[in-house]
């Protein structure tokens, strides 16, 4: 059975990547492991368990800016926001049903090393676009510090960038600075009845190209859905103009209020409508929005029992397929064609996820530059060895 490490501070933290180096040991860098399922199968000789580093530094409501160490819980980090109405821009979702684990687990650090965001990744940004600054330990043991209050850069790199997304393969951080945002006053969603895959696609598409500023475009089967955001008064003059740019979309029309609308989004965020099938197994598909529904339908010529649903304008694309050995991998990236989309393999079964790519495969030259920075923060594999192989 694997052994835990369990730092209480940045200094225990340090010296437990100094042991782990000196002894050539691997590690399992995890805070509440909500995501654990996400990835290919890892063997580690430790666990290096963040939850220890747990609770806010600094909240700075006036400044929208909150400092916290990296194993505090995301409801935590939620609750705190809530009491001043204020909230994680970037929608910041629970895969945990998704992935076998309650609702309410996972970290903020966790969200921003997977870079994950919900609906309003298109108006607000991915997670690595609200990070301000952090703090943390890279792979030689070397403690380290960029952005927010520090303004310390000491590798060359725009390390925001380079460690939202790595999925703990480069650094440990123990701490972080994230901007937050006033919360909405009222959402109103608009509802489009009926509209097929590559109309809904078009209807998205308007939308956010128009002067409402719409908040979340998603489009499930039967429903189109568009979110807006703000003041009572901002709200209600952009949904009349909405409902009349959407006239010619030839779609029954419904709305939804503000404690509906939360609840929706909520659940597109959140992967909900994919929950049903505890055993299918799903990827997210990026894409540029318009190929969406070309992709799809390639995917359903050669795969019968898909379900899935669109967010992000048609961008991504939630993608539910029935248990497969294989979990289908040829067939889905193959259907991405040269549209530049990339797939990634989010549930499936262990064994499946050992045999076959989970995040999508890199170009050669790409992959020799992701190669580099590995080598540069972490040349010794300490940290979830394999993880993103």
């Amino acid at each position: 059975m694997t052994s835990t490490i369990k730092p209480r501070d940045a200094k225990e933290l340090r010296q437990a990547v100094e042991w782990a180096l000196n002894e050539g040991v691997t590690l399992d860098v995890r805070g509440e492991g909500s995501k654990l399922a996400l990835g290919k199968p890892m063997q580690c000789d430790q666990m290096l368990d963040l939850s220890g580093l747990s609770g806010i530094v600094d909240y700075a409501p006036e400044e929208l800016v909150v400092t916290l160490r990296a194993g505090t819980p995301m409801r935590e980090v939620e609750a705190l926001l809530a009491q001043r109405n204020q909230m994680l821009a970037f929608e910041p979702p629970d895969l945990g049903p998704l992935l076998g684990r309650e609702p309410g687990q996972g970290t903020l650090v966790g969200a921003v090393m997977g870079n994950l965001a919900g609906s309003r990744r298109l108006s607000a940004g991915a997670a690595r676009d609200h990070l301000l600054g952090f703090s943390g330990v890279n792979g030689r043991g070397e403690a380290f510090k960029s952005g927010g209050r520090v303004m310390k850069n000491v590798t060359g790199y725009d390390l925001s960038k380079v460690v939202a997304g790595s999925w703990g393969t480069l650094a440990v951080l123990d701490e972080v600075s994230v901007k937050v945002l006033p919360a909405p006053d009222q959402t109103a969603t608009l509802l489009l009845l009926g509209l097929d895959d590559a109309s809904a696609v078009r209807a998205m598409c308007s939308a956010m190209g128009s002067p409402h500023e719409v908040s979340g475009a998603a489009h499930l089967p039967g429903r189109t859905a568009l979110r807006l955001e703000g003041v009572a008064p901002s709200v209600e003059a952009r949904l009349k103009g909405l409902r009349e740019l959407m006239a010619d979309a030839g779609a029954k029309m419904q709305e939804l209020g503000t404690l509906e609308s939360r609840t929706f989004w909520r659940e597109v965020r959140d992967v909900t409508p994919l929950n049903a099938a505890p055993d299918a197994v799903v990827w997210k598909i990026s894409c540029p929005p318009t190929e969406g529904p070309a992709i799809m339908a390639r995917i359903e010529a050669k795969r019968s029992g898909a379900q899935a649903y669109y967010d992000w304008s048609g961008g991504l694309i939630w993608l539910a397929l029935p248990p497969s050995d294989d979990a289908d991998h040829v067939i889905v990236r193959g259907a991405l064609g040269a549209t530049g989309g990339h797939a990634t393999l989010i549930r499936a079964p262990q064994s499946v996820r050992a045999a076959v790519p989970v995040f999508q495969p890199q170009p050669a030259a790409l992959a020799a530059l992701a190669g580099r920075v590995k080598e540069s923060f972490d040349p010794k594999g300490l940290f979830n060895p394999g993880r993103v192989g």
